[in-house]
């Protein structure tokens, strides 16, 4: 007797959504189908879009055709959610059908949305104020850059949270060493404008970082809830909501984020469209048949890939617990890792988790390294460029890296 068919449906093909459909594929029971929703036919390797404007890289060798990234085993499904019916347990689709689910694995990412803050899109959009955070943004960077001769830069992340959120502070240290080499450093102010009280959200490294933007005599100014722009073609203001403002000739902005907009009206997520978790389990607060991992939760970790990475781990290990009737296990412990870039061919690796704020030390082998954490090193950087590969061949595909999912303490140095 043929076996009743079971759906798993995933919505999203980004780095999370391909590899859980990766991860799940060999280890789902018979009779079961996976089904990938994502209108996009490209995925891009979104640490790549950091380095663009500098010319490391070039646009096309960080986009691939998403047939080649997906497994071919899933169902591809290209059309846009419309939104989640989660008691009727059924995706409906932009184009107008509907997709009925046994189990449900939102990988709906964040997206930015610039038009939410007044003036930012408007007459100096990439003329004179720029993102980083999208391929055409990048591109339009890359090229004012290369005709900018000197006066204010700044770089605003206008609000958190957002995706990678140690990227502006890259961004700033990445124009700091591109303005040194083109011979111009000396003609250009750059500023660093947050709506936090410091260079990070851990007091440790905020400090150390702190300290570095000092060193690179890049001015901080904090606390700057940036509530409109006035911009022009060659130039502008930034204005906070408590009045103050903040003039530039290029303003390089990492936009406010939400979660998916087909999220809004499904009642599985926040204000901002955020799918509400268990953030140990991943599990929805809202239905036990939907769990969600990656940039579209609303777990207090940092939006990047190396959590999804870490979440994936764990969520296929629950999502299999499930379907078996077993309880699912709060194994994530907000593990997150990301290598912050501060030029010269150098950066700083950072390690920690819901409990434990960035520390200092060697990664992966106490007293040996290669890499430093919260350290400046060549190693560190070598290792963020040579993820490309890994990224591509390695970790999208599901064939694992040799990092725990969970944080641990080894070749640490210092309390948590």
């Amino acid at each position: 007797m043929a076996l009743p068919t079971r759906e798993l449906v995933i919505l999203g093909a980004g780095t999370a959504g391909t590899m859980m459909a990766w991860l799940l594929l060999p280890r789902l029971p018979a009779g079961w189908h996976v089904t990938v929703v994502d209108p996009s036919t490209t995925h891009i390797y979104q640490p790549g879009l950091l380095f663009v404007p500098f010319g490391t890289y070039s646009p096309e060798s960080i986009v691939r055709e998403r047939s080649r990234t997906l497994p071919p085993e899933a169902r591809w499904e290209r059309t846009a959610v419309r939104t989640v019916d989660h008691e009727a347990k059924t995706v409906h689709l932009a184009d107008g059908r509907s997709l009925a689910y046994d189990v449900l694995i939102s990988a709906t990412g964040c997206r930015t949305v610039p038009e939410s803050t007044p003036g930012l899109t408007g007459a100096g959009w990439n003329e004179s104020a720029f993102d980083f955070y999208t391929l055409e943004g990048a591109v339009a960077l890359r090229d004012r850059l290369r005709s900018f001769s000197g006066g204010r830069v700044v770089v605003n992340p206008v609000e958190m949270p957002i995706k990678c959120p140690v990227a502006p502070l890259e961004m700033a240290f990445l124009l700091d060493a591109h303005f040194t080499a083109q011979g111009i450093r000396d003609d250009v102010e750059l500023t660093f404008v947050t709506p936090l009280d410091g260079a990070f959200t851990k007091p440790v490294a905020a400090a150390h970082l702190g300290d570095l933007l000092a060193s690179r005599d890049i001015e901080v100014v904090t606390d700057f809830a940036t509530g409109e722009v006035e911009g022009e073609p060659t130039g502008g203001r930034l204005i906070s909501h408590d009045g103050r403002t903040v003039d530039h000739n290029l303003l390089v902005s990492t936009p406010p984020h939400r979660g998916s907009a087909a999220m809004d009206d499904s009642g599985l997520a926040d204000e901002l469209a955020y799918v509400r978790v268990d953030r140990h389990t991943l599990q929805s607060v809202v239905h036990e048949d939907v769990f969600a991992l990656g940039d579209g939760t609303d777990c207090p970790t940092s939006k990047a890939g190396s959590v999804a990475h870490f979440q994936a781990e764990v969520l296929v290990e629950n999502v299999l617990r499930h379907i078996h009737g077993q309880p699912v296990r709060p194994d994530f412990d907000g593990h997150a890792n990301g290598v912050i870039e501060t030029g010269h061919d150098k950066a700083i690796l950072l390690d920690f988790n819901y409990e434990v704020q960035p520390l200092p030390g060697d990664f992966p082998l106490p007293g040996i390294g290669p890499f430093r954490l919260l350290g400046e090193n060549h190693a560190n950087h070598w290792g963020k460029l040579a993820f490309r590969w890994i990224y591509w061949n390695l970790l999208l595909p599901g064939k694992g890296l040799p990092l725990d999912h969970r944080m641990l303490m080894a070749g640490k140095r210092g309390a948590a």
